[in-house]
């Protein structure tokens, strides 16, 4: 293991700092073994660090939790996109990056916005599961749907704005995670997701649940072009296009640092 490591923050889905995601990334010059990139994401403790290996515009691409390894991560992809095109490969216009389950996910830079291509995850309806009145604490469904995260339809934005999950009953459910949506009042969907059991008691901007949301949004609106906004106390802004399988997403990103972790001790 080198005694040093470069490390980036990089706030995604935003154009400007202290609001959207903030990620780090850390560009590696050989593998490390899993236990100590989940101690690095750790001492991070952000929703997500990203670890690259690779270069010449392809990329392994590995995503951890302080908690756990996940296997897709779309804001932590967004900012490791923007490391590497401003830092790595300076005036590279496109990398992909290799994933462990998802293959290749390539990302577009076309001005200040970067464009990730992403699996479609449509969700099912269901039946309301055992515990969800206790994790909503007192907020009223008008559906429930699934795909990997529990998906609740609200009334409107002001809904999902005031919503306040039991965390803990939210980890409860049989589900990654709570996503809370609604029409918006000046874009076309909002969110909110909620994810304690990976150590993130809400992410404020996410590109996975859009996997899940820009299907279900597309086919309840009838167009495959969305503006959503993930209502967190951050914030976050993300353009959305659902092709056959694939969704698009757009956002931009900002760098608040760059420094190295003194892995030697």
């Amino acid at each position: 293991m080198p005694a040093t490591l470069p490390i980036y923050q990089v706030d995604a889905f935003t154009d400007r700092l202290f609001a959207g995601n903030p990620a780090a990334v850390v560009p590696l010059g050989e593998p490390l073994p899993a236990a100590v990139m989940q101690a690095i994401a750790l001492e991070n403790n952000l929703s997500e660090t990203a670890f690259l290996l690779g270069g010449g515009g392809a990329w392994d691409i590995r995503w951890f939790t302080p908690a756990l390894e996940v296997d897709l991560c779309g804001h932590a992809t967004i900012a490791a996109a923007f490391v590497v095109m401003h830092r790595l490969e300076p005036g590279l216009g496109r990398v992909v990056f290799r994933s462990r389950r998802h293959g290749d996910l390539p990302v577009e830079r076309e001005g200040s916005l970067y464009h990730l291509e992403f699996p479609s995850l449509p969700p099912d309806p269901l039946d309301p599961p055992a515990g969800l009145a206790a994790a909503l604490a007192g907020a009223e469904p008008l559906e429930v749907h699934a795909a990997g995260p529990l998906v609740v339809l609200l009334r409107d934005e002001e809904a999902v704005r005031a919503a306040a999950p039991d965390l803990a009953a939210v980890a409860s459910l049989p589900f990654h995670g709570l996503v809370l949506t609604a029409p918006g009042r000046a874009c076309d969907f909002v969110s909110r997701y909620f994810v304690p059991q990976a150590g993130i008691p809400e992410d404020p901007a996410t590109g996975s649940s859009h996997c899940v949301l820009a299907p279900f949004w597309a086919a309840r609106l009838g167009k495959p072009l969305l503006r959503a906004r993930q209502v967190s106390r951050r914030g976050g802004e993300i353009l959305c296009e659902v092709r056959g399988d694939r969704v698009r997403m757009g956002g931009g990103a900002v760098l608040y640092l760059e420094g190295r972790i003194d892995a030697g001790g």
